[in-house]
């Protein structure tokens, strides 16, 4: 009998870099900057309604797209950027954004298809493409004007005849930048003239900083019906570990999105359903409170690492800070990242992990800061030990 073995196109993709990262920062009892989830729980109401739902018997099979109070929550949710979608046919309720991305490409894209994918990209991407057994076309972001744009000339320039989606993050993992109102227009524009799918990744829609603002693509001319809009409850409630998410889309596409997740997971997260549904209606307050403390937290933590030799960029959304090494006199950004569990004691992730040009990446480090401020202190005492 043959040997199992894994197909090529999926080879690469045996590891992470979060698990061997964590892995390493428990073995030297390292501060845990590497990975990005927070270490405090949601609002009280929406964990009283996931406890509640939890005692009520909602414990079997959800509906297929999701609870009803949940699409509807969503949809209303979806009316603060001024888009109407129909919770019946146009929203669907997925185990997180990243099943509703990899449902998303394996349902719309094949064999032969391209998809563009802005670099540094969230490490799922590249998989889930592979998984459709699509071909990625990466774009990288250019540092201009003292953060990370979009190089929209560089993207019309990757349009070929074979591309058939473009996949858009914005506030952006792992760089923090969130796109400008021009730049997107210009995806929109790109989208429209080539007949072109839009993948969104807004899972950080709520996680932006002093005057940046989170604008859908499917807000844009000509995008309301090409767009895939995703985010998911998990940065928005910290409550990543739930894997609550959604898409909306026009009718067509989300029955295209559902064929392929109906077989990847069926459903999830039945009591947390309705306790999601009760967080998108109550507590945008306390997300906005979130949003501040979020802010705070990522001055704290970005002053601590100038202090410590660090050049540090800016971060208009996100958990994420990237930093410079090279003051502190290293060349790789990643065999500073493999050191620091032992060598200080902090965990962090080297940005060229999420490229498919490491050489253009390798001199930034991302440090993430939704974590609790004696945390991030002692990270950053720890990290000055590098002076």
């Amino acid at each position: 009998m043959r040997e199992p073995v894994l197909v090529p196109r999926l080879q690469p993709f045996t590891s992470t870099i979060f698990a061997e990262m964590t892995a390493l920062a428990v073995r030297h009892e390292a501060v845990n900057l590497g990975q990005g989830f927070p270490d405090t729980d949601g609002p009280a109401g929406m964990l009283e309604a996931a406890k509640n739902a939890l005692f009520g018997g909602a414990n079997q099979y959800p509906p297929g797209p999701g609870r009803p109070e949940l699409r509807a929550a969503i949809a209303r949710h979806r009316l603060r950027y001024g888009v109407e979608y129909d919770p019946d046919t146009e929203i669907l309720v997925t185990a997180g954004a990243t099943e509703a991305i990899a449902a998303s490409l394996i349902a719309l894209t094949q064999t032969g298809d391209e998809v563009i994918v802005i670099e540094p990209y969230y490490d799922s991407y590249a998989a889930a493409v592979a998984m459709a057994g699509a071909e990625r076309r990466v774009v990288g972001l250019v540092e201009r004007d003292g953060r990370f744009a979009l190089d929209v000339e560089g993207l019309r320039a990757a349009v070929t005849g074979r591309t058939r989606a473009i996949l858009i993050n914005s506030p952006h993992n792992p760089t923090g930048t969130v796109f400008t109102r021009a730049e997107l227009e210009a995806v929109a524009t790109l989208c429209v003239e080539h007949d072109l799918i839009a993948i969104t990744d807004e899972v950080y829609e709520h996680l932006v900083f002093d005057d940046a603002e989170h604008l859908p693509l499917a807000t844009f001319p000509g995008m309301r019906d090409r767009t895939i809009s995703i985010s998911s409850a998990g940065k928005t409630f910290n409550c990543t570990g739930w894997k609550i998410g959604w898409v909306c889309a026009s009718p067509e596409l989300v029955a295209a999105v559902k064929a392929a997740k109906q077989f990847i997971t069926f459903v999830s997260g039945g009591p947390f359903q309705p306790a999601v549904a009760h967080a998108l209606d109550h507590e945008l307050a306390w997300a906005e409170d979130l949003r501040t403390s979020l802010q705070g937290k990522r001055d704290r933590l970005a002053a601590g690492l100038a202090e410590a030799g660090f050049a540090v960029r800016p971060t208009a959304g996100t958990y994420f800070v990237c930093v410079d090494v090279r003051p502190l006199g290293f060349d790789d950004a990643a065999e500073l990242a493999w050191e620091l569990p032992e060598r200080v004691g902090v965990a962090a992730v080297p940005v060229k992990v999420f490229t498919d040009h490491p050489d253009e990446w390798k001199h930034l480090l991302r440090f993430a800061f939704c974590k609790r401020n004696e945390v991030i202190d002692e990270a950053v005492t720890r990290l000055r030990k590098l002076r």
